[in-house]
């Protein structure tokens, strides 16, 4: 699932020159030292003139307008990037957007409302688009940048249609691209690519933190599990993706067996976990993203949970389907950590 903006500016100080002008008893001598005033007085006004051009100079470069690039996609379409785009279109990559303090003018949405409810402090007033991206709903906003998620996106036509609206760039070409990889080429494409590592900078120092705090609590070497929970099915997350990577890979939680095995065997986000082998998950603590429609003791009163260790040990900690455990990127995952600290280690 995100500051620094540099501005040059010229200065120029011209001192004024002190005239000490000795009296003469004599014509000669006053006639000269009123030639040397003359003189000096000319000197001044050129050299004025000339640090007044040169700060004019200074000034002119500095304020040189930003020039459009062309830059290769992950397609390797060349496309030619707006030196300042102001209407960036960049549907699911809103948390990469929102990091580096640029707001599109439209985001995500599934159904006929349903947005990235944790991105909604930046976001609130922006208008939702459905997340395929009918050309003619992308034409009605006149974006001057649409950037994509991956080549499934635009196959068939529709990489035609986007590029004839707006410049439109593929961020990335595998089927689920790294979050770091996308916001360093993002920034790198609006001109923020300082801006980018200052925000993963920042993340992993953050996230470093948080393992230590993390050890610490559970006394390290403790099995996690985060389950998404809905009203007839159950998905466990991939151990290298989504909130997967981060309790695992940022935070050195430890991977259970058959959060393994749903890894190995599935490239997705989330795999469907059957009862039986939800009943065997040995788990130490549990992260519920509880979208079923029950309230968590109500989800757990099903015997098929008794014997799982977390919910023996009453280390299950629940969470909305509306919040950052279902997403990726900066945001979303800071703001995993947060949740995680605040259920293990008592919000250190």
């Amino acid at each position: 699932m995100k500051r620094k903006t540099f501005k040059h500016l010229a200065f120029t100080v011209i001192g004024g020159l002190a005239l000490v002008v000795s009296a003469c008893s004599n014509d000669a001598g006053t006639e000269k030292a009123a030639t040397n005033d003359t003189q000096t007085e000319q000197a001044a006004t050129t050299d004025g003139a000339a640090n007044e051009t040169a700060a004019n100079e200074t000034t002119t470069d500095a304020a040189a307008p930003a020039e459009d690039r062309v830059m290769k996609d992950a397609m390797d379409h060349e496309v030619t990037i707006p030196a300042e785009p102001k209407a960036i279109i960049a549907s699911y990559l809103e948390d990469n957007l929102v990091a580096l303090g640029v707001k599109p003018v439209a985001q995500w949405m599934i159904k006929s409302d349903q947005v990235q409810a944790y991105l909604q402090d930046s976001l609130s007033g922006v208008p939702g688009i459905p997340f395929d991206l009918p050309p003619e709903v992308v034409a009605s906003y006149s974006p001057d940048l649409i950037l994509i998620d991956g080549p499934d996106l635009v196959a068939g036509e529709k990489y035609k249609q986007y590029s004839a609206i707006a410049p439109t760039y593929v961020v990335g070409g595998a089927e689920n691209n790294d979050w770091r990889d996308e916001l360093l080429t993002i920034g790198d494409v609006l001109g923020k690519k300082d801006e980018a590592q200052k925000v993963l900078d920042d993340y992993d120092a953050k996230a470093a933190d948080a393992k230590t705090k993390v050890d610490e609590a559970t006394g390290g070497a403790k099995k996690a599990a985060v389950l998404w929970v809905l009203e007839k099915d159950v998905f466990v997350v991939n151990q290298n993706l989504s909130s997967g990577d981060v309790i695992y890979n940022d935070l050195g939680m430890t991977v259970p067996d058959i959060v393994k095995q749903a890894s190995e065997s599935s490239e997705s986000n989330w795999s469907s976990l059957s009862l039986e082998l939800l009943a065997d998950i040995d788990a130490d603590y549990l992260f519920l993203v509880n979208a079923s429609g029950k309230d968590k003791d109500q989800v757990l009163s099903d015997p098929v949970w008794k014997n799982i260790p977390a919910v023996k040990e009453g280390q299950v900690y629940e969470f909305t389907g509306d919040s950052s455990w279902l997403y990726t990127g900066a945001i979303a995952n800071g703001k995993i950590i947060d949740d995680v600290l605040s259920s293990v280690a008592g919000g250190q």
